[in-house]
Order: C-alpha cells, then sequence, then structure tokens
C-alpha cells in the first residue's frame, strides 16, 4: 500500500492513509506540546493550574459570577467527580465558594471570590502573552485563518457525530 493508495476498509468505512495518519499525529503532539507549554508558563507566571484557569474563566463570564455546578461541569467538559475534587482544592485557596441555591436545594451554586478573581485576572495578560508568542507568532495570516476554519469544521463535525 503507498500513501496514495486506499486503506483497506472495515465496517464499511475506509481507514486513514498512511499520510493522513501521519498529518494526525502531528496535530494530535503539537496540540499537546502547546497545551503543555502554555499550562507550565500559567504555572509559572501565576501559580495557576490549566484546569484553575478553566473553571475561574468560566466563572467570569457568568452572570453574577456563579454557576450551577453541574453547568460549570458542563462548560469544562469535565465529570460531575473530577469537577468536585478539583472544586474542592480550589476552594480551600479561596479561589471559589461554594453556595446552596435559595430556590434548589439538588445542587450547588460555585461562586467565584474577590482572592479568586483577582488571580484570574492577574493571570490572564500573561496567559494570553504566552498564547500570542506560542500559537499566533507562529503563524502567518492565513495560516492563523485556516487554522480557524480547520478548528470551526472540527467542532460542527464533532458536534453533529456526538452519541
Amino acid at each position: 500500500m503507498t500513501m496514495d493508495t486506499p486503506a483497506p476498509q472495515r465496517h464499511g468505512r475506509q481507514l486513514p492513509t498512511t499520510e493522513e495518519l501521519r498529518i494526525w499525529r502531528d496535530y494530535i503532539e503539537t496540540a499537546e506540546t502547546l497545551r503543555q507549554q502554555l499550562a507550565s508558563q500559567l504555572q509559572r507566571d501565576c501559580s495557576l493550574s490549566r484546569a484553575d484557569y478553566v473553571v475561574l474563566l468560566a466563572l467570569s463570564e457568568a452572570p453574577e459570577q456563579r454557576m450551577r455546578s453541574s453547568q460549570l461541569a458542563d462548560a469544562a467538559g469535565w465529570t460531575r467527580s473530577r469537577l468536585s475534587h478539583h472544586l474542592a482544592r480550589m476552594q480551600r485557596r479561596a479561589l471559589i465558594r461554594r453556595e446552596e441555591p435559595a430556590d434548589d436545594s439538588r445542587g450547588a451554586d460555585i461562586v467565584l471570590t474577590p482572592t479568586g478573581a483577582q488571580a484570574f485576572h492577574g493571570a490572564t495578560v500573561p496567559h494570553l502573552r504566552a498564547v500570542r508568542k506560542l500559537f499566533v507568532d507562529a503563524l502567518t495570516p492565513e495560516q492563523l485563518a485556516a487554522a480557524g476554519e480547520i478548528a470551526a469544521k472540527l467542532h460542527a463535525h464533532l458536534g453533529s457525530t456526538a452519541s
């Protein structure tokens, strides 16, 4: 089988070619390296983990800087168990607090504290500088636009194939 030869089919679908697999691996490995470098920079600059930043970002954008824990888990793409464990660590650091909602006792509201807001705001500029340095500046405007188109296409495709 050459790079141009279609791969064997299984269950009615064609398998990726050698070249398609190379592109896939390059994409995955590069995305993981980028995530790791951004996370390391965030930790060095601001003493926040990537997970902390995800939670703080979601809360900072939420109305009244609060969200139901179930909504926060969905926004972060985490299981409720993972979120619960992470929120306990953040609560010990006074970045968030949990409140019982007045209208529903089946869950908790997660609220951004002043300490959490300060930590998030202090992390934003260094984090965005790292995004510029590690991602934006590595690409031409045309490549950046193409990356955006590719991300949008993949996002739409994955949303349409979710089971």
